[in-house]
């Protein structure tokens, strides 16, 4: 099956199109949903990375869909129908823009807990006819971090926004180092060990599937909110190259 990947830039979505390519699909375009301005939250949607997208798609050599959030969340109903004005029509826009250029049949999304964000996708799914792949949904969290590791996922964090996360400390950090902590987290204050709470992002350098690998030059740690409990931070990524894997 030809599949177009829904991508963030983070792990859930690369993990994701490993899997579907390991089950004989074809990823063969890329697809992202970004802010129109430098939004920091998106109910359905994960955002800080995506200026960095256009190097994902280079690194891939995979051509890029692109389409701006400009709805809300007007419909936060947990079985959504089509609304006006909500961010889930902009995915209908994106898929559809996307299903009108080249010939696709699925669609990559690297959801792993959130019925409301499965359901809105299953939703435009439905009405483009397209076959949603998450061969993420509802595996153990703990399980899906070592095999993306294993997998030589190569990601690092680039927000952190919870409890027993630090921006200054764990920003930059690559999944095998944030590893042990975020057992120690989940343990004692309950944390996603995926992140899949929206306690982390990631964003991918290297994986299998890439033909290059990204090289971050220059990058800046922002302070969101410096709350005293659980302080929000992002990493922005300033300058990034593209270099062979064997360099």
């Amino acid at each position: 099956m030809k599949v177009v990947s829904l991508i963030s830039g983070g792990k859930d979505s690369c993990y994701n199109m490993m899997q579907c390519v390991a089950n004989g699909h074809e990823i063969v375009a890329l697809a992202n949903l970004k802010p129109v301005e430098d939004e920091m939250d998106s109910y359905m949607y994960q955002s800080v990375g995506h200026n960095a997208l256009d190097f994902y798609a280079s690194a891939m050599e995979l051509p890029m869909f692109q389409q701006s959030i400009e709805g809300k969340p007007v419909n936060q109903n947990f079985d959504y129908h089509p609304t006006e004005g909500d961010e889930v029509e902009d995915l209908y826009k994106l898929l559809k823009r996307v299903k009108d250029s080249i010939h696709v049949e699925g669609v990559s999304v690297g959801a792993i807990f959130s019925d409301y964000q499965r359901l809105r996708v299953e939703n435009v799914c439905k009405r483009l006819d397209l076959q949603i792949l998450a061969y993420l949904w509802h595996r153990d969290q703990a399980e899906l971090l070592q095999e993306m590791i294993d997998s030589k996922i190569h990601a690092i964090i680039i927000k952190v926004a919870a409890l027993g996360l630090d921006p200054k400390i764990h920003l930059g950090m690559t999944l095998k180092e944030i590893q042990p902590h975020m057992h120690a987290m989940s343990k004692k204050f309950g944390l996603n060990i995926c992140g899949e709470g929206g306690e982390f992002e990631t964003f991918t350098l290297d994986c299998p599937l890439f033909k290059k690998k990204l090289v971050v030059l220059d990058k800046e740690v922002v302070i969101h909110s410096n709350d005293a409990f659980a302080p929000v931070g992002y990493l922005k990524l300033k300058h990034i190259t593209l270099s062979d894997k064997n360099v």
